[in-house]
């Protein structure tokens, strides 16, 4: 006897108690039989036998399949994409229902409900679209809410790397919060997390969102600077995490306004896991509180062979190197400093002198003053 026919007294065990539709009927039995469609199989073993009954199980949820692959189709058409991945939220009675039926025939090592409906819905959404399946990573991520009748869609976020040079004072790297929703998102500032655009961020940001679209974009900063800094040379490096795109490229590769330049914007992999090393060039002008000779500012010679140590507010201890120091006297209590740095050295601090060892102040003897500091250059070690 084959299997075909050891199965058919049970489907007709079952058919007498409970009507089932073919897809439901089929999926109790076509992977012992080896067969892809419950479809067919169901309707092979009904004989053609159609019942006007609605379904034991899913209540005729496969004749409505259409609706909700329409509703995929319109909520997927604004974004690029080549794969896809879908899934259900459906109602627990028919889960019940589902694994009632298969404890009281005891058939085991079958799908359940739910996958054949993501199943059948997947394989009508790629012959239309031409996209293709994939479960693991795929670009958009469809859940289908039988429940309520609703689609809900994730794209998947994608990375930019780029450099910025900033050369006008007085404009902030990040941007402050919405204050409605703390960053995280929302209808007052249209899910981006900030409402405003005037900083480094949030100019960054806009052009992503006017380019890609997209809700939030996360910003990994290689070092920061104070808001009357200017980033010159090849620019400082960022990396940022553009969340929910609808396009997956970007053909800009630079952008300039007046305030802001941004060089070598490409698509990456991934953020850095780690803080990146890197070395900044910078210029200080500074000011003493007492008059100063070019004779005193010799002494700044010795940050070349000693490393500067920081002290964080919990107390933790870091050491940073300076390779490169270069000094100018403007007038009897402004000078000109410039440095390489390593990256992490809190500039001010490292000025007056607060838990920074030996700071600009303690080797001068003299109180100091930081009115501005440029960024040169800043390399990526």
């Amino acid at each position: 006897m084959s299997d075909y026919q050891k199965i058919i007294p049970i489907a007709n065990q079952i058919l007498q108690k409970h009507p089932l539709c073919d897809n439901c009927l089929g999926r109790l039995f076509s992977k012992k039989l080896r067969l892809s469609s419950n479809k067919l199989l169901g309707k092979r073993l009904k004989k053609n036998q159609n019942s006007t009954k609605k379904c034991h199980i899913c209540k005729n949820l496969f004749e409505n399949l259409n609706y909700f692959l329409k509703l995929m189709l319109d909520i997927s058409s604004n974004y690029s994409y080549d794969t896809f991945s879908i899934g259900a939220m459906i109602k627990p009675s028919v889960v019940d229902r589902d694994d009632f039926i298969r404890s009281q025939y005891k058939l085991k090592g079958i799908d359940g409900i739910k996958t054949d409906i993501t199943r059948e819905l997947a394989k009508s959404f790629s012959k239309k679209t031409k996209k293709f399946i994939d479960t693991q990573n795929p670009d958009v991520a469809f859940t289908v809410n039988l429940k309520d009748e609703s689609i809900q869609l994730r794209s998947k976020s994608i990375t930019f790397s780029g450099r910025y040079l900033k050369t006008i004072r007085g404009i902030p790297q990040k941007q402050k919060p919405c204050v409605n929703c703390s960053g995280k998102g929302c209808r007052t500032c249209d899910f981006h997390g900030i409402s405003e655009f005037e900083s480094i961020e949030g100019q960054i940001s806009k052009l992503l969102f006017e380019k890609i679209g997209g809700t939030t974009a996360k910003f990994t900063w290689i070092g920061g600077e104070d808001k009357s800094s200017l980033v010159l040379g090849t620019g400082r490096p960022f990396f940022v995490k553009l969340q929910n795109p609808l396009k997956r490229n970007l053909k800009l590769t630079s952008f300039k306004s007046d305030s802001l330049k941004i060089l070598n914007l490409k698509l990456v992999r991934e953020s850095p896991k780690n803080p990146l090393k890197f070395n900044s060039s910078i210029q200080l002008k500074i000011s003493t509180s007492f008059d100063i000779d070019s004779k005193n500012l010799q002494k700044l010679k010795i940050l070349e062979k000693h490393p500067v140590v920081v002290y964080d507010k919990s107390g933790k201890r870091s050491a940073k190197k300076i390779f490169f120091v270069k000094y100018k006297k403007n007038s009897k209590n402004i000078f000109t400093l410039s440095l390489k740095i390593e990256g992490g050295l809190p500039v001010r601090r490292f000025i007056d002198g607060d838990d920074v060892t030996p700071g600009i102040s303690q080797i001068l003897d003299i109180p100091c003053k930081c009115h501005e500091f440029d960024f040169k250059d800043i390399e990526v070690q």
